[in-house]
């Protein structure tokens, strides 16, 4: 009896077609052989494995025998099964958006030549495997549909696998988390592949799994640093080797670093000339940063307390900086949400608010209606919906899954989710879903436990969050260089080490800015984040300040153990989870203070934290019924305000304008 073992599929697809040559010994001219193709992991070993068919399959009845084996064909016929079991073997997936599933399989020797002892001599002939570190080149040709040519590395060549039924983008896909696939010089249409190391089996375990649509989906074949921070996955060696380049590059010159990060954020631009009109800030002495503590949170009692006897919220100011303090009780939070994103007026009355409560499930319930009643027919012929829901399902049935609100099959937060998704689609056609919006949702609707409630408080967090996911991401190119201005301020020798590690691009940041630090921390901690950053205060950007908070306590490691470009990406990543939210807290609120006692700031940090207007600190949540500037939108970001920003990785001086409304940094070789 054959021995079990656990492999990880991350890749399988039936209808795999080998045509063998008419001129081989024993094989008919009209015969196809017909198989299955994986990739999966085996003990870190990342494995490409070909098994055919019981029967080969002739081509005059081949969709027949699509239909009646279990091909892609069948596939697709029985998605309503199969999808079922597939969609079951996956719950398991929760926070870090794998794909992979844990499935057994009998072991049977699928090498060339070797046939197991279930199958014909016939039909192992044209089994094969090996692995992804043995592959030299994919070679992807056309004539009606997709075959893949596989050269290895010791110059065998194996039979051409045929797509007749699709699949091989989808292949080639998988392939990319564990491969670099780079196009050769004199054929277009032959990839190269190198291997760094068999850490990429769990480098790439966190890649977004739909490569169509992740924020840099036109980009994302082109460079795997692009991909990494497309699908914010966790980096080690791939993307050190990828943006190094290999050992005999040693180092990617200055210009091709500038290209690399001009296809990360679309629209930034490199200067490695200095410009007229910049002043160079030299290190500036910002004095002791001061100690701060933190409160309680907020309780119910105190809430009521800063109402008036028709509902109006009152000392606004005062009531913003207790919640800055402490955050909010859980049982506050469903209340004073509404009225920290806008939801609600600081100054409505109660009955306002249940007018307007009224008015706004109308509104959600007719644009709910607008995609219910869109029939099967007519959504065939509107691909752009299509791909909203089907990318919304995917990432509705992986998103918190451990936690109580959403897990299980057939969970009805999980309905709530995908439906409220689809509906912000017909909010905001042309914007859509983006992978990551999912996260921003999920702890809006565990909070509100109500579906009206839990979308109009979404599309206040995502009118601060729009630039974040729109294609240009201007957002993210923005605040990636602001941070990068703020650490040089505070800490110059550490901004200095980190560009000499390759890393004052400050990418290992992405996924913080792009999603609030979702991942980072614990889903209690997030709550008691985002609570505190709706306050807008103690100035604009206050995330940007928890950013500079953490790195601020991690630099003693990573400068004293000589940390380079890929143990700094490995380091950043392992933090997941084991943040201390208070602690975070109260340092970014002292560097806050630090800053804003600084005689001689320089005006590019005021712009930034929006400390250049008269009471900007405070001022950001007083006056009864004023809104609070949202620190999670930067000025630049604004409709009314444009960033002009640029930045090479020389290891020079920080440059600014005295423009007002603007940023503009350069960092000069």
């Amino acid at each position: 009896m054959a021995a079990e073992s656990v492999l990880k599929v991350i890749f399988e697809h039936e209808g795999v077609f080998i045509h063998p040559s008419s001129d081989e010994d024993g094989v008919e001219q009209d015969l196809l052989i017909s198989g299955s193709l994986r990739i999966v992991d085996k003990d870190a070993e990342i494995i490409v494995e070909y098994r055919p068919l019981e029967d080969t399959v002739d081509p005059s009845n081949m969709l027949c025998a699509g239909k009646d084996s279990s091909s892609v064909m069948e596939w697709d016929q029985c998605s309503g099964v199969r999808s079922h079991q597939l969609l079951e073997s996956q719950q398991s997936y929760e926070t870090e958006w794998d794909m992979i599933n844990a499935v057994s399989f009998k072991k049977k020797s699928c090498t060339n030549g070797e046939g197991s002892l279930n199958h014909s001599h016939e039909r192992s002939r044209w089994a094969f495997s090996f692995s992804v570190g043995d592959l030299r080149s994919v070679t992807v040709k056309e004539e009606g549909w997709t075959f893949l040519l596989f050269r290895l590395k010791e110059s065998t060549s194996l039979p051409a696998l045929h797509f007749h039924q699709g699949g091989s983008s989808e292949f080639l896909d998988s392939l990319r988390r564990f491969a670099l696939l780079s196009e050769a010089p004199d054929d277009e249409t032959c990839l190269l592949v190198s291997t760094p190391n068999k850490a990429l089996s769990q480098s790439f375990e966190n890649l977004l799994d739909d490569n169509n649509f992740g924020l840099v989906h036109q980009k994302f074949r082109k460079d795997p640093y692009v991909t990494t921070l497309g699908g914010f996955s966790k980096v080690t060696n791939y993307i050190f080797d990828a943006f190094r380049g290999t050992e005999e590059q040693h180092q990617r010159p200055p210009e091709e670093v500038a290209d690399l990060l001009g296809e990360v954020i679309p629209g930034l631009e490199i200067n490695q000339q200095e410009e007229p009109g910049f002043e160079v800030i030299t290190r500036i002495d910002l004095g002791t940063r001061p100690q701060v503590t933190r409160r309680e949170p907020l309780s119910a009692e105190d809430w009521t307390k800063h109402q008036d006897p028709e509902g109006r919220m009152i000392n606004i100011t005062h009531l913003k900086h207790v919640i800055f303090k402490g955050g909010l009780c859980h049982a506050v939070r469903k209340e004073a949400w509404k009225f920290l994103l806008g939801y609600f007026p600081w100054d409505s009355t109660l009955e306002e608010r249940k007018a307007l409560h009224r008015a706004k499930t109308d509104e959600y319930f007719r644009m709910k209606l607008q995609w219910k009643s869109v029939s099967e027919e007519q959504e065939r012929r509107n691909s752009r919906l299509r791909d909203y829901r089907s990318l919304i399902e995917k990432d509705v049935n992986r998103t918190d899954r451990t936690n109580r609100f959403y897990e299980g099959i057939d969970n009805p937060g999980l309905v709530l989710l995908h439906d409220i998704l689809m509906t912000y689609c017909m909010y905001d056609f042309d914007l859509g879903y983006v992978q990551g919006m999912s996260d921003l949702l999920s702890p809006i609707l565990y909070v509100m436990e109500n579906e009206v409630d839990a979308f109009w408080c979404f599309v206040s967090f995502m009118d601060q969050m729009h630039h974040n996911f729109e294609e240009q991401m201007q957002g993210m190119k923005t605040q990636l260089i602001q941070l990068s201005t703020l650490l040089r301020l505070l800490d110059l020798s550490f901004w200095n080490y980190l560009e000499s590690q390759d890393s004052g691009y400050l990418y290992f940041c992405f996924r913080w800015l792009l999603i609030r630090f979702k991942r980072e921390l614990s889903f209690q901690d997030v709550l008691r984040l985002w609570e505190v950053m709706w306050t807008g205060l103690p100035c604009q950007n206050f995330h940007l300040l928890v950013c500079c908070a953490i790195l601020d306590s991690e630099k003693q490691k990573i400068m004293e153990e000589n940390y380079g470009f890929n143990e700094i990406l490995k380091h950043i990543n392992e933090l997941s989870m084991k943040l201390d939210i208070e602690e975070i807290l109260q340092k970014a609120e002292g560097i806050c203070l630090q800053i804003q006692s600084c005689k001689d700031l320089p005006h590019s940090i005021s712009v930034i934290l929006g400390l250049d207007t008269e009471g900007s600190g405070s001022g950001s949540g007083s006056g009864s019924g004023s809104e609070p500037t949202q620190c999670g939108s930067p000025p630049a970001l604004r409709p009314t305000q444009r960033a002009d920003t640029s930045c090479s990785n020389g290891h020079g001086h920080l440059r600014e304008t005295s423009s007002h409304n603007s940023c503009k940094v350069a960092f000069i070789s």
